[in-house]
């Protein structure tokens, strides 16, 4: 059973930096492609960005393409979240999931705000 915790979120002005970390307990991630989703209050869950095994592949969502980028580093265990120039409207909960297991971490809060 693969349990994601995700850590590193908090409260930062307009145009500041995050780094959002999500490892696992129970299981290694090296072997899954892993996601970032956010939920905005109000709002549907939508994805920002996922990696692939490797790191080779990644993608990101066009409201955070430049300003986002995800990595992976296997020998840790964790998937990271780099955030720059963060806007107000990046203010959501932030979710890691694997898509083979259909698991979800429990969130970690980001707020964007002056």
């Amino acid at each position: 059973q693969l349990q994601l915790v995700e850590s590193g979120g908090g409260l930062v002005q307009p145009g500041g930096s995050l780094t959002l970390s999500c490892t696992s307990s129970g299981s290694s991630l090296a072997d899954y492609a892993i996601g970032w989703f956010r939920q905005a209050p109000g709002k549907g869950r939508e994805g920002v960005s996922c990696i692939g095994t490797s790191g080779a592949i990644r993608v990101n969502a066009d409201s955070v393409k430049g300003r986002f980028t995800i990595s992976r580093d296997n020998a840790k265990n964790t998937v990271y979240l780099q955030m720059n120039s963060l806007k107000p409207e990046d203010t959501a909960v932030y979710y890691c999931y694997v898509g083979r297991l259909r698991s979800w971490g429990q969130g970690t809060q980001v707020t964007v705000s002056s």
